[in-house]
């Protein structure tokens, strides 16, 4: 009996050491996630742009979501799915449209998960070299007004773009 014990204690001892040696992840604080999701909301409201900003962690669970007055309906949704989708793939959400549109055997990635919105306005949150997230805008009348929005964000935090 002892022999056993003395045995697995063996067996697990490094398994332990070697899980408490492992580094922390980074993630994405939330008010880190609040400070993106404001400067980006601004810079296309100062615009006379009613968007959504949306702000996903790395698992792409929302953290924030700031819709302006008078935003339509559907631009939570737009901006959630942008934000979804760099969070999850690490790219920008125009040039993986690009991607996809480049090459017709690229198309299947746009029904990866129902949550994705690949148009242009989503951007990849990353602390250091680490991707901790993604923010999304929705309801300008271009993608690319979208992802200077959510650039203005990005820049709020000292994110990489």
């Amino acid at each position: 009996m002892i022999r056993k014990l003395v045995l697995a204690a063996a067996l697990l001892a490094p398994t332990a050491a070697t899980a408490q040696e492992l580094p922390t992840t980074p993630y994405l604080p939330l008010e880190t996630a609040i400070k993106a999701a404001q400067a980006a909301l601004e810079a296309c409201v100062a615009e006379g742009n009613n968007v959504s900003v949306a702000v996903v962690a790395r698992d792409g669970a929302t953290k924030v979501l700031l819709k302006a007055d008078n935003s339509g309906p559907h631009t939570g949704s737009s901006a959630e799915g942008k934000a979804f989708t760099s969070a999850a793939l690490g790219r920008d959400t125009a040039g993986l449209a690009g991607f996809i549109a480049s090459e017709p055997a690229n198309a299947g990635m746009r029904n990866m998960d129902s949550r994705m919105v690949i148009q242009g306005g989503g951007l990849p949150v990353r602390i250091g070299d680490a991707l901790v997230g993604g923010i999304g805008v929705g309801g300008a009348p271009s993608g690319d007004i979208d992802a200077n929005c959510a650039a203005a964000g990005l820049s709020a935090i000292g994110a990489a773009q």
